[in-house]
């Protein structure tokens, strides 16, 4: 008997490692895009085991060498706007009401699902202009029609209820279009009020599985939401020179995660000298959504 109880306890530690395997391969990677020229810059410190990273953002380097027209057109090795040919300006008529919003790649059976919410005085043409925020959207649209995904930036006519809960049916939308699909929310400045309100409602918090927040605010109530609950990663970017909303606050909403739940998947990126744009131009968008792939409940 106690040969046959350590034979069934083998294979049963055999099994368990084949599905944990499994499950594993079947984790979504992106498969590069340009990724040398859009590698983050040096290290200058870091802290709580890698979760906290200062980086090197040089305006010179960054805008200057990387743009032909500094901020309003980036040199031309750093787009492919061949992925033009995927996109579709389009209008989604929902019970919250119409929705004006550009699609990249497939809006149905997606592997993965981006949405980019825009600040204040933008619109969803900022999030898929090739060539401004040094070619950034340009290689998100990439990343997304070349592994298989779609990529979103709507229009919403506010950052309150009325512009989450539309938001929120583009989501249920898409999600029924693409149901294997892992759903990322980035936001961009003010955007950030959209991504904590759709954290806290029970359908898109339930639904959503990552947050970046880009030159964003911060939210108390994010750490009683149904998100926060599933424990959905979160990442912060933000510039040390963010006059809009200050690194400071940011970084201590960051620590007060951490502080509630150990090991919450959370990770901050602080430019240094960066001001408030300069997450969305520098943000590895293949980097950050790998790790949340990789996390995503």
């Amino acid at each position: 008997m106690a040969i046959r109880t350590v034979a069934c306890r083998a294979f049963l530690t055999a099994m368990l490692f084949l599905f944990g395997s499994a499950a594993s391969a079947d984790t979504l990677s992106l498969k590069p895009f340009k990724d040398d020229l859009f590698a983050y810059p040096a290290t200058l410190s870091s802290d709580s085991n890698g979760a906290y990273t200062v980086l090197d953002y040089r305006e010179m380097r960054d805008i200057n060498q990387r743009d032909e027209v500094p901020e309003k057109r980036v040199h031309t090795p750093y787009t492919d706007t061949g992925v033009r040919k995927v996109q579709q300006d389009l209008m989604l008529k929902t019970d919250a009401g119409d929705v004006r919003h550009v699609a990249v790649g497939k809006t149905q059976g997606a592997t993965v699902i981006v949405l980019y919410l825009h600040g204040q005085g933008g619109s969803r043409k900022q999030g898929i202009d090739d060539f401004t925020f040094g070619g950034n959207f340009n290689r998100l649209k990439n990343l997304m029609a070349g592994n298989g995904g779609l990529y979103i930036s709507p229009d919403f006519p506010d950052f309150g209820d009325k512009g989450a809960a539309l938001v929120a049916a583009l989501i249920d939308h898409y999600a029924e279009q693409s149901p294997d699909a892992k759903i990322f929310v980035a936001c961009g400045s003010m955007g950030g009020a959209l991504c904590w309100k759709l954290a806290a409602r029970e359908d898109t918090g339930g639904r959503v599985n990552g947050l970046l927040l880009l030159g964003s605010l911060w939210d108390e109530g994010f750490l009683a939401s149904p998100a926060f609950k599933r424990r959905v990663p979160v990442f912060f970017g933000q510039g040390s020179h963010d006059v809009v909303f200050p690194v400071a606050n940011q970084e201590a909403f960051f620590r007060s995660i951490l502080a509630k739940s150990k090991n919450y998947p959370t990770r901050f990126v602080r430019f240094e000298t960066g001001t408030h744009g300069t997450p969305i131009r520098m943000v590895d968008w293949r980097g950050t959504l790998n790790w949340m792939l990789s996390k995503a409940p």
